[in-house]
């Protein structure tokens, strides 16, 4: 009975870790995972660089093409899309 009694604070604290660390963190991992996905042509972007621009191709191969500025485009990889400032209506 005392081994049990030993291990209950090390399972407390590993509880506590995952629901304050863990658990938070898989969430917002999924949210962009859904935000990046959802990405269309036309959206205003922000890069993880620091780069804002317009979605200008959605490619297949986790990659988009982003105009920065009149007839400069870069391609950028979906996962370093950091957030989505503008987002166009989609198309009926």
């Amino acid at each position: 009975m005392e081994a049990i009694g030993q291990f209950i604070p090390l399972i407390l604290i590993f509880a506590i870790m995952y629901f304050l660390l863990i658990r938070p963190q898989q969430k917002k991992a999924k949210a962009h995972q859904e935000m990046v996905m959802a990405l269309r042509r036309g959206d205003q972007v922000i890069t993880q660089g620091g780069l804002i621009g317009k979605v200008s191709k959605v490619k297949e191969d986790n990659e988009i093409e982003v105009e920065i500025a009149d007839g400069v485009k870069v391609r950028v990889v979906q996962a370093t899309i950091a957030q989505v400032i503008s987002k166009t209506e989609p198309a009926s």
